[in-house]
């Protein structure tokens, strides 16, 4: 039983994997991964396997951040009034208190602001100009949001309001007129990565004062707040996010700061070999928790305060709030399921857009995101918010959701996002419309096949490979994450040596070796319950497509394989 397309990433040339192989002494299916991830000589491994903050790129090479940095040093000399604006979700309130925290220690007349998801929304609004004026602003440095905000820093301008904004996402045809507007994705910008989170460019403006005042590395200690944004937004692990996060998590790791050991510890883990992983699937739905059900400032103050017990105090709602929103979360999910049924037509229909007047707005993003994983097409999800439709798209690869949006522009009153992932509002009147204009596009962009998942394999591997040393090697392969994915092995012909059994919700478990092998391996499939039925120990082979974890029992560690998806045979 197929579930799913399996498909092997494009192989190497094998002369090229027996010349590395040989060069770095590793296995032919280690120097086969290092291929596909651009890896080629010991030169370049070495720059993988450890990689280096000397090989970070210049912040002056972005556009305007000379300009940036210059206002930003005045600002400080004349003990202006800063406003640091940031974003509700991970990445929009690790920048803020990266910023924030930077220039405090500077001696500035800083604060921050972060808009309410619910009652504000996303962005920089011209109602927060007109509060923030009153504050006697006179710099306002955006994080993680403002490429769009046109018209808002018209009006902060004509209030005497100077805007720095620091961005990561798609700017439009007509950009703000800031005083300087810091995006690797503008036009025209020479900045060599264009891939960094929202804190890797408020990193690179904090890294570009430091370097004008002479203390050019004083901006490194806030790499962990980089980390955890990086993770969490989902940004490729290449190039030189991989050297900032790799370095954050060492310091989250080495050394966490009180809110972020505060964090952890209410996760029910320890610093000391957390990963990127553990990131994005257990500590950033704790601070996402907060921006989606109320005020993401407590996640700011969480980064913020240098003290353990208030830190502990904060942790503890961000972790009540969570549970509140996966309450909130699965009662969307199973309505919106139902909505599935009764209205979408999945023979024909490629796109799910639903709405609902009374979803919570806080979590219509990750019930797009459940959506998109139960029925593997481009899912949309909108309430309504002061007469007004707005939601959350979520996409498949292969689907760029932002230039669909761009595309049914005409009937949207704002948008805005990535390929993947994007926000929008709309008149609710102009759904049906925009129902069928994107499902129009999808027929016009995708097959029939592009909506059967697909798993990529990087390389078939005999479980008899997996040593010691081979554990230690794949180790330095993380950070993992897009650009930089865990290994997916295929192995054939393998024999199950324990009757798989249910655990949890719908998990299978179960050992396994293969062509009668001494060495036996704890195997988990997520979700993959079904199996337990289909596989006899005595009768069937599979073949599996896995990834390897690490299990650890009794003080030890073991490599567990995660199971992707089975294919069952007879004997």
């Amino acid at each position: 039983m197929l579930t799913k397309r399996w498909k092997f990433r494009e192989a190497p040339d094998r002369n090229t994997i027996l010349a590395l192989a040989d060069s770095l002494n590793i296995s032919n299916v280690l120097a086969h991964l290092l291929i596909q991830r651009k890896v080629t000589n010991f030169f370049e491994a070495k720059s993988y396997f450890r990689p280096s903050l000397d090989t970070l790129y210049d912040p002056f090479l972005m556009d305007g951040m000379e300009t940036a940095s210059i206002r930003v040093i005045k600002a400080l000399t004349d003990n202006e009034k800063i406003i640091v604006f940031g974003d509700y979700d991970v990445d929009g309130t690790c920048s803020a208190a990266l910023m924030y925290l930077f220039l405090k220690e500077l001696g500035a007349d800083a604060e921050i602001y972060i808009p309410n998801r619910i009652t504000e929304g996303y962005g920089i609004s011209l109602a927060s100009i007109d509060y923030i004026s009153k504050k006697g602003t006179s710099l306002m440095i955006s994080v993680d949001c403002g490429i769009t905000a046109v018209e808002e820093v018209d009006h902060a301008n004509s209030l005497g309001i100077d805007t720095i904004i620091c961005d990561h996402h798609q700017p439009k045809e007509e950009l703000p007129r800031a005083v300087a507007v810091l995006d690797p994705l503008k036009p025209g910008c020479p900045y060599p990565f264009k891939y960094l989170s929202g804190a890797g460019v408020a990193f690179k403006l904090a890294r570009a004062v430091g370097d004008r005042i002479g203390k050019k590395d004083m901006a490194l200690k806030y790499l962990d707040l980089v980390a955890l944004a990086g993770a969490a937004d989902i940004v490729p692990l290449l190039d030189e996010n991989r050297a900032l996060v790799k370095a954050g998590l060492d310091l989250i790791n080495a050394n966490p700061r009180p809110g972020i050991l505060a964090l952890i510890r209410s996760a029910r883990m320890e610093p000391g070999n957390l990963s990127a992983g553990q990131i994005v699937f257990t500590i950033a739905p704790r601070i996402n928790a907060v921006g989606r059900l109320g005020d993401a400032g407590r996640a700011v103050e969480l980064f913020t305060t240098d003290d353990p017990q208030k830190a502990i105090e904060l942790a503890n709602v961000l972790e009540e709030e969570n549970l509140e929103r996966r309450k909130i979360d699965e009662s969307t999910f199973s309505h919106a399921l139902n909505l599935v049924k009764e209205t979408v037509d999945l023979e024909n229909d490629l796109g799910i857009v639903l709405h609902d007047d009374n979803w919570h707005p806080g979590v219509i993003g990750i019930v797009a995101s459940r959506l998109v994983e139960k029925y593997y097409r481009p899912s949309i999800m909108l309430t309504t918010i002061d007469g007004v439709a707005k939601g959350s798209a979520r996409s498949i690869p292969g689907f760029n959701m932002y230039e669909a949006l761009e595309s049914c522009e005409d009937l949207l009153l704002q948008f805005g996002g990535h390929e993947a992932a994007a926000g929008l509002a709309l008149e609710v009147d102009k759904i049906p419309a925009f129902r069928t204009k994107l499902n129009f596009i999808l027929k016009q962009t995708l097959t029939e096949q592009d909506i059967l998942p697909e798993i990529s394999i990087d390389a078939q591997i005999s479980l008899t490979e997996i040593t010691p040393k081979f554990i230690r090697i794949l180790d330095q392969f993380a950070p993992f994450g897009p650009g930089n994915l865990r290994p997916i092995f295929l192995a054939e012909n393998v024999s199950v040596v324990q009757q798989p059994r249910l655990v949890g919700m719908n998990h299978l478990l179960t050992c396994v070796r293969q062509n009668g092998g001494d060495k036996v391996f704890d195997a988990i499939g997520f979700n993959l319950g079904v199996y337990s039925n289909l596989i006899d120990k005595e009768k069937n082979l599979v073949d599996i497509v896995f990834a390897i974890d690490k299990l650890n029992k009794d003080g030890r560690s073991y490599p567990q394989l995660r199971i992707k998806d089975i294919k069952v045979k007879d004997k």
